[in-house]
């Protein structure tokens, strides 16, 4: 879950494997926010088709990132996405041409019908804005999930002890070194109606990805997310885009090392939990490395 967020729904999958010729070897991304791959020098590159790792059941992936288009979600969703512009424009700019991270959440923001308006308004609000500071803070959940909450504010100490508030009351608690269990990495996102499990299998590894996942969106239309390095994000949606591939969504996620099974009450918990910490003003985004239901 999860960088610009890549906002979705996931579906749990049957796990599909396929080797191929190439010139190094990715063990399959488990990935919200999936695991790191486990990069070595070989002839034998294999890549396993998944459900993402961000979500289980309906409630929990409905709640888990950004909510979809409902009136009072759509509210929040928006207010998500500004957060998100301003951290970009701080970052890189409010130039989209030059600013790659802008340019994936402006595009989410089009994809989720975000008023041209307000938009702009978001960008030249983040210029213009007091300065403030990005954190990243780490905590363990119910079942003892990990969780990675990304914050923006202008106060550090007000949001540390607001969150530490929130996560105590909800079944959480602050947990140093949780990042560890977490590396970032680029996903793709594009249409997944017409493409076989086969054939997304053949087009990851033809276009350079580590791993490949079929998910959903707040619609529950299929969606195959394509899963790669950082560095070579550009390259794999260009290369799906050169092939003819319809593309929702491209940018960055914090993906999981390992993913944790909850019971059903604890995936409850989780999903009050996450929700409850999302809702907070200062939090932009919410990852975390609970597996999908099967």
């Amino acid at each position: 879950m999860s960088g610009a967020a890549v906002l979705w729904a996931p579906r749990a999958l049957l796990p599909r494997t396929l080797a191929a010729a190439s010139g190094r070897c990715s063990a399959p991304v488990k990935a919200v926010l999936p695991p790191a791959p486990c990069v070595c020098r070989s002839a034998v590159r294999t890549l396993q088709l998944s459900s993402a790792s961000c979500a289980g059941h309906n409630k929990w992936s409905k709640v888990k990132h950004i909510k979809g288009p409902k009136d009072e979600a759509r509210g929040k969703m928006f207010m998500k996405f500004g957060m998100m512009i301003k951290l970009a424009v701080k970052e890189g700019g409010p130039n989209p041409d030059l600013n790659v991270s802008l340019a994936h959440i402006l595009e989410q923001c089009r994809n989720k019908n975000m008023p041209k308006a307000s938009i702009e308004a978001a960008i030249k609000n983040a210029e213009k804005a007091k300065p403030a500071s990005q954190h990243m803070f780490e905590a363990r959940g119910p079942g003892g999930c990990l969780l990675l909450i990304e914050v923006l504010t202008d106060n550090n100490s007000r949001s540390h002890q607001e969150i530490k508030r929130l996560l105590n009351k909800n079944g959480g608690m602050l947990s140093d070194g949780v990042r560890h269990n977490f590396i970032r990495r680029g996903v793709v996102v594009m249409a997944g109606r017409t493409i076989s499990t086969e054939k997304a299998l053949e087009l990851a590894i033809e276009v350079g990805a580590e791993d490949v996942e079929e998910s959903e969106d707040d619609e529950e239309q299929p969606l195959l997310q394509f899963i790669c390095d950082t560095m070579d994000t550009i390259k794999v949606r260009a290369s799906l885009e050169n092939m003819g591939m319809q593309i929702i969504s491209s940018g960055m996620e914090f993906v999981p090392n390992n993913l944790l099974s909850l019971d059903q009450d604890q995936l409850d918990a989780a999903s009050t939990l996450i929700e409850t910490v999302n809702d907070h003003p200062d939090v932009v985004r919410v990852w975390d490395n609970i597996k999908a239901a099967s």
